[in-house]
């Protein structure tokens, strides 16, 4: 069966959904979530009780782009899971829960995963 994008995004939407009803941040373990494009990703740590984001981290940041120009997109979404990481740590965030927002745990989402979780933070 081949899928067009209009059914492939359903699709993704519908894992999103599931994934949703299990997993919520709180105070204690915020939401760690990403959203990946074509070119660019992008993470938040989100507190659902508040509905605040508490960090953020992309690949479109200015300070970051010219150090991730030449980077392959895995490569600059493990540099994006780092510096998440450090943002989290500077304002005392030891563990998260994980979202994948629909993505097969493959790829960039694997890779900013694993260094993340090199840099200290649990989930």
């Amino acid at each position: 069966m081949i899928l067009n994008k209009q059914q492939k995004l359903e699709k993704r939407l519908n894992r999103k959904a599931r994934i949703r009803r299990k997993v919520s941040g709180t105070s204690e373990h915020p939401r760690l979530t990403v959203y990946k494009s074509a070119q660019h990703t992008y993470v938040q740590v989100i507190d659902d009780t508040k509905g605040a984001t508490l960090v953020a981290a992309s690949t479109i940041e200015k300070d970051l782009r010219e150090e991730l120009g030449k980077m392959k997109k895995v490569a600059a979404a493990a540099k994006i899971g780092e510096l998440v990481a450090e943002r989290c740590q500077a304002k005392n965030i030891k563990a998260v829960v994980f979202d994948r927002n629909g993505y097969a745990y493959h790829g960039r989402i694997a890779k900013l995963a694993e260094a993340a979780r090199q840099k200290g933070l649990s989930f």
